[in-house]
């Protein structure tokens, strides 16, 4: 996940964006139980009164409430509440309380003061809870002594008993009560309490509703309107945090693809121009098949992964840690049931993590063998079917192929067992918490609304580790493939331009000299080439001859540095080719490979590969010096005639002489021809090399061949053997004087083409 999130470094800002948005989410998501809570529990059980403090309340109330209450009790709660006198009040303000309060008449009331509650939120909540410690014994026991309950008259009429006064119902025990001293008034709260004995705190707060709920309803305030206005706020407000967090949730989602998505693009770049850069060595050591899967594949996982990195991963520690703080907020009796299906999800997923991550590390291996093995296939069609060897072949990619399937199936299946686990486990929980629960409620501590509240942030954290769980799946897979991309990103690579090469001048003279080199594949036993020197001059055509597997091809990949020297220099005009830029020193060669490599595209495109720029004159004269123009000018596209990938819809000797068009296209100062004229007929190839020599009289060309035919006439023929010069000379010279060359020349050319050979010498 660390090497995810380097890849993921340069767009810091999304990802700051995201974690910002996912805490809004988060905040919405877990206010909801709460607001599903006060619906409940406030706006169906309580009629809408969330607290049990009277906004407004009369003066007799009040009165019989400070009867309960000792001197600094009374002192709070006067100071928050404003005294509203009929005599003192203008008409207007007398007639904007009568609309509140139609049954007001002439009595004086008590509205609670909002401004003087605080100005914060907290502070507010703070004096709010105060008011309500006061206010609720008080209110308890003004309710009980005025109920028609059994218990309640019970009440009335042991303090009549305790007075030595008749029980009479009509009385008002509050008056007689105010006549009392205050040590009796303490006497009877004290009896009273006795009598409540055990009521819960929940209980208690019902009870003192019940009486703001009269109060209410004493001074005209519409009850059922009261409730339905608190249910229709709560419901809008709901509602706006669902859809505020359905909108950040798809902000979230479109900034994390869209994150993943550059992230894929970057490392797509990076991993492109890493192998472009790569020698034959780094390729052979990664393997073609496997640098397509790194490139294709492996980012595919690292995107996927990093959209749910962000997405879920990332949220499901906010919503979890949030949603304990909810829950030991709520009810912290039941918040052992969240340690006991945490505990069981964790022992789930540390079973499963266990028997399930070799499985996918090993994956990734098994697929790169899979595409290793298709891509053999599918480019040795012909030579499978020259052999009749398809059953092998079969054989050979359904053993691939199901080697990656029983693991995918392995980790499938493991995948599949996991979410009916994870839903018993949640289903489990949900009514361990209903049976918990309702014995809770049923002794009074619990309220309805509590309890789905709780169930809702329970089943948040455990959906919160089960998305970690779904993810945690899934990432020993990414890490695997974000270990791939890294390995070739980190990759040394041998062939590299120095840190300040030399950039040659745009006019260049082309001398080629090669000084006592050696070279020697990587973790090879011996040379392939020993002690190669000689000089290649512009004007001049330079060709190398010999033996199959002599090392003729490897001399000239060394000079546009597809491999390096092991030992000795190549220089440029004097410059070692090591000092200049590798693009530079590219850019002056025109290399035509043993094997003609074309690209999808059009003839032209495929001219143009090199020249870009060039005239459309210039791109038709290369074609014609090459002795395309022949076949391009039968297509009735001409130029423009589609060639498939790798060239395919063309004939060996076509695509041959495309690839030399395309060189000469470029117009470089040295030509480098490898073995390049092995599949055109004899006509073919005396017209094309004539044409050449017109057109690159004054570049340096060297050419690679396995015919004497193709080079008889080269200014220079240098004739290799087991990677040593054997001689260095014309034709004629090596023909008198070079044993190899003679063995050559015997077995190519006639009796009397050998004695011409040796007159002209």
């Amino acid at each position: 996940m660390i090497k995810i999130l380097k890849f993921a470094k340069k767009q810091w800002y999304i990802m700051i964006a995201i974690i910002l948005l996912l805490f809004i989410q988060a905040n919405c998501e877990l206010a909801l139980p709460e607001y599903t809570s006060n619906i409940v529990d406030v706006g169906i059980q309580y009629g809408g009164i969330e607290r049990p403090i009277p906004e407004v309340i009369r003066e007799d109330s009040l009165n019989h409430l400070f009867l309960f209450m000792n001197e600094k009790e009374r002192s709070l709660i006067e100071n928050y509440y404003l005294k509203l006198e009929k005599n003192k009040l203008s008409q207007e303000e007398y007639k904007e309380y009568l609309s509140k309060y139609p049954d007001l008449k002439d009595e004086t009331l008590y509205v609670l003061s909002y401004s003087k509650l605080g100005n914060s939120k907290n502070e507010k909540n703070k004096t709010l809870d105060k008011l309500s410690n006061t206010l609720v014994p008080a209110e308890i026991l003004m309710t009980m002594l005025t109920s028609n309950e059994k218990e309640a008259i019970a009440m009335q009429k042991q303090i009549f008993q305790s007075m030595n006064l008749p029980y009479n119902k009509n009385a008002d025990l509050f008056q007689i009560i105010s006549q009392l001293p205050k040590e009796a008034i303490i006497s009877i709260q004290d009896g009273i309490k006795e009598k409540m004995g055990d009521m819960s705190d929940m209980l208690g707060e019902s009870i003192a509703i019940t009486f703001v709920q009269n109060e209410y309803k004493t001074v005209g305030i519409n009850l059922d309107e009261f409730q339905m206005n608190y249910l229709k706020t709560t419901g809008i407000k709901m509602l706006g945090l669902a859809l505020l967090g359905m909108v950040i949730a798809i902000l979230v989602g479109y900034l994390a693809s869209k994150l993943a998505a550059k992230v894929s693009r970057d490392l797509r770049n990076k991993v492109f121009k890493k192998v472009i850069s790569f020698s034959n060595k780094e390729i052979n050591d990664f393997s073609t098949s496997s640098l397509i899967t790194r490139c294709t594949n492996d980012i595919q996982q690292v995107q996927q992964v990093t959209v749910l990195l962000f997405r879920m991963v990332a949220y499901a520690p906010i919503m979890g840690i949030g949603g304990i703080i909810k829950v030991l907020k709520t009810n912290t009796s039941m918040a052992w049931i969240i340690a006991v299906a945490v505990g069981v999800i964790l022992c789930l997923v540390i079973v499963l993590m266990s028997v399930a991550m070799p499985k996918f590390k090993k994956m990734q291996s098994l697929l790169d063998r899979l595409n290793l093995v298709s891509r053999e296939i599918l480019t040795g069609i012909p030579v499978i079917r020259a052999f009749s060897r398809e059953k092998h072949e079969e054989q050979r990619f359904d053993t691939a192929s199901k080697n990656l399937m029983k693991t995918q199936l392995f980790t499938n299946r493991a995948m599949a067992l996991m979410m009916p686990t994870m839903m018993f486990v949640m289903n489990g929980i949900t009514v361990l918490i209903i049976w918990v629960g309702a014995n809770g409620i049923d002794l009074g501590e619990l309220q309805v609304g509590d309890m789905m509240a709780f169930i809702t942030y329970t089943m948040q954290i455990v959906m919160s580790f089960l998305m970690i769980t779904m993810v945690s799946v899934m990432l020993p897979r990414a890490a695997v493939a974000a270990n791939r991309i890294d390995e070739v990103l980190n990759s040394d690579i041998i062939i590299k331009d120095e840190e300040h090469p030399l950039s040659l001048p745009e006019t260049i003279k082309g001398e080629i000299k090669f000084n006592h080199v050696h070279f020697r594949y990587p973790n090879a036993d011996e040379d392939a080439l020993s002690d190669i020197s000689f000089t290649a001059k512009p004007g001049e055509v330079t060709a190398i001859i010999g033996s199959t597997g002599c090392g003729k091809s490897t001399l000239v990949q060394l000079i546009p540095r597809l491999y390096d020297v092991s030992e000795g220099s190549i220089t440029l005009d004097g410059n070692d080719i090591r000092s200049i830029s590798l693009s530079n020193l590219r850019e002056k060669i025109g290399y035509v490979p043993q094997k003609g490599i074309l690209f999808s595209g059009t003839i032209d495109s495929n001219l143009r590969f090199g020249a870009p720029n060039a005239s459309k004159q210039q791109i038709e004269e290369a074609a014609s010096i090459a002795q395309a123009e022949e076949f391009i000018n039968t297509k009735p596209e001409r130029y423009q005639t589609p060639i498939a990938q790798g060239g395919t819809n063309v004939s060996g000797g076509q695509k041959q002489r495309l690839a030399i068009a395309r060189a000469i296209a470029k117009n470089p100062s040295i030509y480098i021809f490898d073995d390049s004229f092995s599949a055109l007929d004899y006509k073919t190839d005396i017209a094309l090399r004539k044409a050449l020599n017109e057109k690159v009289s004054d570049a340096t060309v060297l050419i690679v061949a396995q015919r004497i035919s193709t080079i008889i006439h080269a200014d220079k023929i240098i004739v290799l053997d087991e990677g040593k010069i054997t001689g260095i000379g014309t034709h004629e010279e090596l023909l008198k004087s070079n044993e190899i060359y003679q063995q050559i020349a015997i077995s190519q050319l006639s009796q009397e083409e050998l004695e011409k050979g040796k007159e002209a010498h």
